[in-house]
């Protein structure tokens, strides 16, 4: 954190997310607020641990309820000359957020508006693959996609506030998952505390019915887009030259590409022998580090006398190649432009893909496909490629060893046993593992909180009850109204299952209203059941640890057949693993090193009583749960055994039980620094079990089998 206060000439190093936070404080940001989420959680993480940073700086930082609540902070810059910023992932994110943008786009800002958005697009995504773009052009929101480097970063933060205060119009930023984590240096400026305080701005209300979306001045918002902020942008953009041109010898032909894309562009174009490494390229480019709006004159420049271009844009639909076509198309420019014929129509643009696209672009150009260089050796072929797939493991997302959830699923695996199976409406979160084996339960997913809303259209009155689920922090981010109210609301008759494992666990272990931790400046120990209750739910039940299997199997089906009417909710709570191990293990260490005494416990399972039936494994699924050869001729089947990852849950022990499966599983206490009572209870056990190991082995040294008998 104290790479923030790094002043003007001093070198910033570090990792990208952390340069973006820099980059804040050095442009005189007055607010920030925002909902965590892959690939910005780190940016909410790191905002929350340099709070007394801000805090000498004036300002305000929130972790907001979610994105919409996060966007609507934004109108604090309608009327004032304050710099706000807000954050959250992707189009997930802006979809929540898309009312509040809308109108924020609609009436214009004063101050300059910079929404910071995590491109979750590509291989390394966790939602639907969809990009930005789109949202960007429909509220007139523009959209800056700078190069993954930090330099390029930090001033596109700069560019963003102050296009956006140039044009009266909120600006887009998007970063791409390996640009929020990438690290590189960069030239820090001074840290500027808002030059309008929010002090100032609280105390002196002002209002511009103007800017209010509300007839007639929302006709006139739509005439002020195109007629005074899209020309203020364009020119800005133009004179600031935001977007970028670097020359090549090898004239004849082109790449245009987004910011983002620049790294891989470059890499491509280094193994196919026409840049070096130090990025400079043969192959003209032109950088779009602003993707809307676009500057046609630069466009035309760059295209005009070549006899070919490749646009490379990555994902669907193909806004940008379509919208350089109608471009060189109106201005009479004939030069081809290439795109989605030569790269992948749609999926990440990974290095193999930019590579084949790049090499069938540049191979109709004669003048440069004799200087391309061969493919390297090295490279992993297609066939072998598939091989390699048909011969390794399938590896399906899965809970982590010893998480809470996985109990949960584990009752209502052996409850849909007793009581027949169930439609089964799952929710994003951790808890959305449930899909996957060994469980395979869930036949939905609308969006964040909507577990129960999207069972809602099953709500046929009474009879075989759906179930829904969602986890504490879609309960608060929306659940709690249109999942829990909406129920009640419309007399809902089916089963709400809310699983609490105290944190917004998915996107980091961020702390929730119902968080049982007590953070200094957040209000938290607000129980989930309390809020239930207060929107009119009659029968709650809460499960508290989650791994009694069978008190959360016996709840579970008491829910689904019990006859009093309205919505049943079912709260199971125990901590996220994780976060439980991140706390404990310090404290184990240090206890350790300090000569105290320090018990840990794990599981196991008896080979001599396990019979290989495998059940355990099917109705648990923990990763620290595998098979053994057991090396005996006589047993053909592998037994279970627990591998050096158990955390001692205790899940095993339990779902064996609730499921009536076997008693092969055993605890045992490791303890570390042991006192005098503890050596002499294991000298005394260990006696015992010699002497009771002797005296069955002398036992059946003396049994003669009756087949035997006689034979000398």
């Amino acid at each position: 954190m104290e790479l923030l206060r790094l002043g003007a000439g001093e070198t910033f190093t570090g990792e990208g997310i952390l340069a973006v936070t820099k980059a804040l404080l050095q442009c005189g940001v007055g607010y920030v607020g925002g909902y965590q989420g892959a690939p910005i959680s780190h940016l909410m993480d790191v905002l929350s641990d340099a709070s007394h940073i801000l805090e000498e700086l004036g300002v305000h930082f929130e972790a907001s309820a979610n994105e919409a609540a996060a966007a609507a902070m934004l109108s604090a810059s309608m009327h004032y000359p304050i710099r706000g910023a807000a954050t959250w992932k992707s189009t997930v994110g802006t979809n929540v957020a898309a009312d509040a943008l809308a109108n924020l786009a609609s009436g214009g800002v004063t101050g300059g508006a910079l929404i910071i958005v995590g491109e979750d697009y590509g291989e390394g995504s966790s939602i639907m693959q969809e990009r930005s773009h789109a949202f960007a052009m429909k509220s007139q929101i523009w959209l800056l996609d700078p190069r993954p480097d930090a330099p390029s970063i930090v001033k596109a933060v700069e560019d963003g506030f102050a296009l956006s205060e140039a044009s009266n119009t909120p600006v887009m930023l998007e970063l791409r998952i390996r640009a929020c984590h990438v690290h590189g240096s960069f030239v820090a400026k001074d840290n500027v505390r808002s030059a309008f305080s929010l002090e100032e701005a609280r105390d002196a209300p002002r209002r511009d019915t103007g800017r209010i979306v509300l007839p007639p001045a929302s006709f006139e918002h739509e005439q002020e887009k195109v007629r005074e902020r899209w020309p203020a942008a364009v020119e800005f953009i133009r004179a600031n030259r935001l977007n970028e041109t670097f020359d090549g010898d090898l004239s004849e032909c082109g790449i245009i590409l987004q910011g983002g894309m620049y790294n891989g562009v470059v890499t491509a174009l280094r193994h196919l022998g026409l840049a070096n490494i130090f990025g400079d390229s043969r192959i003209p480019l032109y950088v779009m580090n602003v993707t809307y709006p676009l500057i046609e004159d630069e466009i035309v420049a760059f295209c005009d006398g070549k006899k070919s271009v490749l646009m490379v844009e990555e994902g669907q639909p193909a806004y940008l190649e379509q919208a350089v076509n109608a471009i060189l198309r109106d201005n009479a420019v004939t030069t081809p432009l290439h795109g989605k014929d030569v790269l992948p129509a749609a999926g990440e643009y990974t290095g193999a893909a930019m590579m084949d696209g790049l090499r069938g672009f540049l191979e109709q150009t004669k003048s440069v496909a004799g200087l391309l260089a061969p493919a390297p050796a090295a490279a992993l072929s297609r066939a072998a490629a598939g091989q390699l797939a048909d011969a390794m493991p399938a590896r399906p997302p899965g809970f982590c060893t010893g998480c809470p959830e996985r109990p949960i699923f584990s009752a209502l695996t052996l409850a849909q046993q007793d009581v027949g199976e169930r439609y089964v409406a799952a929710d994003i979160g951790c808890h959305l593992f449930s899909i996957m084996p060994p469980f395979n339960i869930g036949a939905s997913t609308m969006g964040y909180g909507l577990g129960a809303a999207s069972a809602s259209g099953l709500n046929v009155g009474a009879g075989r009850r759906t179930i829904s689920i969602m986890g504490d922090g879609g309960f608060w981010h929306n659940g709690l109204t249109s999942g829990i109210g909406n129920a009640v609301f419309n007399k809902s008759d089916d089963v709400i299952l809310i699983v609490d494992n105290f944190y917004s666990a998915a996107t980091g272990g961020q702390d929730l209203l119902s968080s049982r931790a007590r953070p200094a400046n957040r209000s938290t120990h607000h129980p989930i059941a309390d809020a239930v209750r207060g929107v009119g739910v009659k029968w709650v039940r809460v499960v508290d640890p989650t791994y009694d299997v069978a008190r959360m199997r016996d709840v579970l089906k008491d829910a689904l057949t019990t006859g009093e009417p309205g919505p049943k909710v079912v709260i199971a709570a125990s901590e996220c693993m994780l976060n439980r191990q991140r706390r404990e293990k310090p404290v184990m260490r240090k206890a350790m090193a300090e000569g105290r005494r320090v018990v840990k416990q794990v599981f196991g399972v008896d080979e001599d009583v396990c019979t290989g039936d495998h059940a355990c494994m099917r109705i648990s699924g923990c990763p620290s749960l595998t098979l053994k050869d057991t090396g005996d001729p006589l047993r053909d089947d592998p037994v279970a055994t627990v591998d050096r990852s158990c955390v001692a849950c205790g899940h095993c022990g339990e779902v064996a039980q609730a499921a009536i499966l076997c008693p092969s599983f055993y605890r045992a206490d490791t303890i570390h620094n042991a006192n005098l009572w503890d050596r002499f209870r294991a000298s005394v056990r260990a006696s015992l079990i010699g002497y009771l190991q002797r005296r069955r082995a002398s036992a059946r040294a003396l049994e003669v089998p009756a087949s035997r008998a006689g034979t000398p």
